[in-house]
Parts: structure tokens; sequence; C-alpha cells
């Protein structure tokens, strides 16, 4: 086999294989079971409000948060997870009852909410979101996201979940 071919082949299993294709759907979960749980963040809890409602977006909107929730070991989506959402931002401090709300993850375990501009509090823009065990019956462990977006400037942040059993 020529050197032009092989690398052509290496190419082609390097994009199938990104784009999740290398396996056949049954060994795919086989590959997943090493998917680890995510672990809380130090400070992620800070100002939580137990059982804030689920809403449509947070004040004015004009930032988006977004995520997935995957379950441990097989990376499969958790569909109707509740996912509490809530930072310092433009209309709000992080302990204003104003600057929580919740949604839930579709059936791809995906969320999304929009929400007021993130600024920095103690010199870092950082959001804070949770998954909490108590408030959604599920049969997982409570986790508290705590990710610093790069730059105050961002208009996005995203945070994903990988959630252990109870």
């Amino acid at each position: 086999m020529s050197l032009f071919v092989s690398r052509r082949i290496m190419i082609a299993g390097a994009a199938a294989s990104a784009a999740g294709l290398a396996a056949p759907a049954i060994f795919r979960p086989v590959l997943a079971q090493g998917l680890e749980p995510t672990l809380s963040m130090r400070g992620g809890a800070n100002n939580y409000r137990p059982g804030a409602p689920i809403v449509e977006r947070i004040g004015k909107g004009g930032f988006w948060m977004t995520g997935t929730v995957r379950r441990a070991g097989d990376g499969a989506p958790i569909r109707d997870a509740r996912i509490q959402i809530w930072a310092h931002t433009t209309e709000g401090y992080e302990n204003d009852p104003q600057s929580h709300g919740a949604t839930l993850t579709d059936a791809n375990g995906a969320f999304q909410m929009d929400m007021p501009q993130i600024v920095p509090a103690f010199g870092q823009p950082h959001g804070h979101l949770a998954y909490d065990a108590e408030f959604d019956g599920a049969s997982f462990k409570t986790v508290f996201l705590r990710p610093v977006m790069s730059s105050a400037s961002n208009t996005s942040l995203e945070a994903h979940f990988v959630l252990s059993e109870a």
C-alpha cells in the first residue's frame, strides 16, 4: 500500500471516529462505559436556592447558558433533568431570588437558559449550575458546578453534567 493511500485511510478513520461512526452501534455502549461522573466543584453551591422555579428565562436575557446532562458509564442523555442556574449579572447578584431559575433537559439531554450578561464577582466572571436530586425525583447524585468564563465579554457559557446513580 502506498504512503498516499495509507494516509487517506488514516484521515478517513479519524474523521469517522470523530463523527462516532468508527464502531458499529452495537459496540458504542461498551466503548462509553468509562465515562466518569462529574464531581461537584468547590464554591458551586454558594447561594443555591432549593426549589428555584422553572422559568423560560432569567431577567431580560441576552446571555446563553447551555449544556448537557448524561449518565455516567454509558453516556446516555438524561431527559427532563432539572438544572438550576444562577449568577452575578447585570441585573442582580448571585443571592437575589430573581437571579435564579431552573430549566429541564430535552430528549437529547441538552438544556439552555437565556439570562442577563454574567459579570465578574470576586474578580471572576462565572456561573453556577446545579443538578439537585432531591428536587428532581431521580436516582442520581447531586452535582454543583461553578464554571469560570475565559472573558467577561463572552455572551455564552457551557457546562456539562455526567451524573452517577445515587
